[in-house]
């Protein structure tokens, strides 16, 4: 199949010409092409840079399900997906053509009663967790997830979950396997010993302080705010009536959420794109989240490419090169307009197969 289309190229808006050949991009004119494509705009495939193909509310799902979940990600232009943890191996999804790419953190890691039950490998013993990090990084594809802070129900309140000592020695055995480490963390207390441990990225960062947004610029620390999913901390705390503590604390986070996430931006914090998709967050949101980051103070054109052109740089990933995998979004309408528009490709191009969503 050889393929052709036209438009303006994102971000910088110039006209592009585009060929496909045997699943891959051409910058160079490919006879005999079909143009699918002529007079809108183009960018690479979309990012959710926090989302759980393979988790449901209760933990692990059927693969048949996973598999529908790839679907909706797909056709809302999610084609690269970072998979921050879930107890369903996916592995097996590298397989289907017609399905998103998918760069896995194997399983949550998190020490017993201190996550959402199903979700987590538990470690009895804190000193555990290096050598479960060696054993996620030979599971996942660059990447380990942690989780940071949780309710400690003997403190009534959000509590880091690690030593800090722990949490450098098993940082480090991630690094020497070539896998960078996220970690869940919603309050304060948890993020100084992540930062400073050298953790890579931080998801959620509701408790992000100066210091702590200073700490990140200084060690080079990523952030991934999900706030589709922030929406969530009113619920959480409205149900958690034996915990008035925590739930006062979930409560301030959230009124606090937008103003800190605009410091850390303000600072020179890089920020991507996540959604959350998984558990309470259905599939298929990216476009939502993008929407969101503009509450930060983030242009459209800036919002968008924390789910794009600038996501994918930072997962190490093409985006419109000669020679790159064709996935690639084709929009009649400027999708930076909101929404409506972003969720909505005209055309969607997988592995260089064309996908018309929802027609």
């Amino acid at each position: 199949m050889r393929l052709h289309v036209r438009g303006l190229r994102l971000p910088d808006q110039a006209p592009i010409d585009l060929w496909i050949v045997d699943g891959r991009v051409s910058t160079e004119p490919i006879a005999g092409a079909d143009t699918v494509f002529a007079g809108g705009w183009i960018l690479p495939g979309m990012v959710d840079a926090h989302c759980h193909v393979g988790l449901g509310q209760h933990g692990a799902i059927e693969l048949d399900e996973a598999i529908s979940q790839a679907e909706t990600e797909r056709d809302a232009g999610a084609l690269l997906l970072r998979d921050c943890g879930s107890p369903t191996d996916t592995r097996s999804l590298d397989d289907h053509a017609d399905l998103p790419r998918i760069i896995r953190a194997g399983r949550h890691l998190a020490r017993p009663k201190r996550y959402i039950p199903g979700f987590a490998n538990e470690l009895e013993d804190e000193s555990q967790l290096p050598a479960a990090v060696a054993e996620q990084a030979s599971r996942g594809d660059g990447w380990i997830k942690l989780v940071g802070d949780w309710i400690d129900r003997k403190v009534g309140d959000l509590a880091p979950l690690w030593s800090d000592d722990v949490l450098k020695a098993a940082i480090d055995a991630a690094h020497a396997h070539g896998a960078r480490v996220t970690a869940h963390v919603f309050g304060e207390d948890a993020l100084p010993g992540l930062i400073n441990a050298g953790i890579d990225c931080i998801e959620h960062g509701t408790g992000l302080t100066d210091d702590t947004i200073a700490l990140m610029l200084e060690h080079g620390t990523a952030l991934v705010p999900t706030l589709i999913n922030v929406e969530n901390f009113p619920g959480i705390a409205d149900s958690a009536v034996r915990y008035p503590t925590y739930a006062a604390h979930m409560r301030d986070l959230y009124a606090n959420t937008y103003p800190r996430i605009a410091a850390a931006r303000e600072a020179g914090i890089a920020i991507y794109a996540g959604t959350d998709a998984g558990s309470t967050i259905r599939h298929g949101r990216i476009a939502d989240e993008v929407e969101a980051l503009k509450s930060v103070g983030m242009s459209a054109t800036e919002a968008l490419g924390a789910a794009c052109w600038d996501a994918r740089r930072w997962l190490g990933r093409p985006g419109l090169d000669h020679g790159a995998s064709a996935d690639l979004l084709c929009f009649s309408e400027d999708p930076r307009q909101g929404p409506g528009f972003l969720s909505h490709p005209d055309l969607v191009l997988l592995r260089g197969e064309p996908f018309r969503p929802g027609r």
